[in-house]
């Protein structure tokens, strides 16, 4: 199966690469593909970037049966442009889709479309330092019909947008909120996909922490609302008397990649790190007693976000003095310099585009 190309002349214009935000722009092509049950994957193709004409009835507006993915592309030093660990991306898609009721889709055929919308948009991707291309690939729900079940037919779509930092803060410390209103998700549900509807279910609770001055909501899980789970954008680490501690996976909370990838760094370095189930109060207790270190986040959009200031209830606790703690530097620059191409890649992570 080969992509079909349908070229344009109406080109925009590029934008600055020391001005950009976070999701904004969007580059001249797009890829699509459709399903259905007797063609299965089929008419992939490479075509200027368009709205996706719907009926008012389509399954996903009415259900949200969709799945996505997030991940980028870089620009070395040298010009290169490429890829990390891509193939983990495809993968959780698929996780995703069989969560969905959704036709799983070739993680090769895919990385190779992606690769080559890429290589097209070759002049999208950014130079600027800390700058990228970010990827996002979807399925959602085509059938026109209210019932509910999953649906026949699906589109399948790869859009790319130029980038910068995604907070504001930058590589600066951030503030979280702790919520005890809201849960994001309980083991057996769907918090472990990325599908649209866990975003939304975050919105109202980000608005309150938004309103109170911080910058993202931390979950607690959905049953006790006492052991810590994750951020609305990344997964969450906590330095505690020079043990590195995240919270485990349990079905509720999402398999990152950047999450796995300073587990995999930490286990190689062999600095102590663990998996396991952290209340809230474990955390207070540790910051009282003077053991509590370093905070950050994990994730594609930040890569690594510093935690400064976390609030919980009536208490508010300050984390390293509003500086970038030197575990959170280490894992920062060893992820973005592979990124880069700025490093050597021991773990094989890096896929070449161009």
């Amino acid at each position: 199966m080969e992509s079909a190309f349908t070229t344009t002349e109406n080109l925009k214009s590029k934008p600055d690469d020391a001005a950009l935000g976070f999701g904004t722009i969007f580059t001249d092509y797009m890829f699509n593909m459709d399903y259905a049950p007797d063609n299965g994957w089929h008419s992939p193709r490479i075509e200027p970037y368009a709205a996706i004409e719907m009926d008012p009835a389509t399954m996903y507006l009415h259900y949200g049966q969709g799945v996505f993915e997030g991940l980028k592309a870089y620009r070395t030093e040298s010009g290169r442009i490429q890829l990390f660990r891509p193939q983990e991306n495809l993968k959780r898609l698929n996780r995703s889709c069989r969560r969905l009721c959704i036709p799983e889709v070739d993680e090769g055929f895919v990385l190779d479309a992606m690769k080559q919308l890429i290589g097209t948009e070759k002049d999208w991707v950014p130079a600027a330092p800390e700058t990228s291309l970010y990827i996002r690939p979807t399925i959602i729900a085509m059938d026109p019909f209210l019932g509910v079940r999953a649906s026949y037919t699906y589109r399948f779509f790869i859009i790319l947008s130029p980038v910068g930092a995604y907070y504001p803060e930058g590589f600066n410390p951030v503030k979280i909120l702790v919520t005890s209103d809201y849960v994001r998700a309980v083991r057996g549900g769907i918090g472990e996909a990325k599908t649209p509807g866990n975003y939304a279910a975050s919105l109202l609770a980000g608005e309150h922490a938004h309103e109170a001055g911080y910058t993202q909501v931390l979950w607690l899980d959905g049953v006790e609302q006492k052991y810590i789970e994750e951020v609305g954008s990344m997964n969450i680490f906590f330095v505690i008397d020079n043990e590195i501690i995240t919270p485990e996976l349990n079905g509720s909370i999402l398999p990152g990649i950047t999450r796995n990838s300073v587990i995999t760094l930490a286990q190689k370095w062999q600095d102590k790190i663990c998996e396991r189930k952290i209340s809230i109060d474990e955390l207070m207790d540790a910051h009282a007693a003077g053991k509590l270190q370093e905070v950050f986040g994990a994730g594609t959009a930040a890569v690594i976000s510093p935690v400064g200031e976390i609030k919980y209830g009536d208490k508010v606790i300050a984390i390293g003095g509003g500086e970038v703690g030197p575990v959170a530097k280490k894992y920062y620059k060893a992820i973005t310099e592979i990124q880069y191409g700025q490093a050597e890649d021991p773990m094989g992570w890096i896929v070449p585009v161009i």
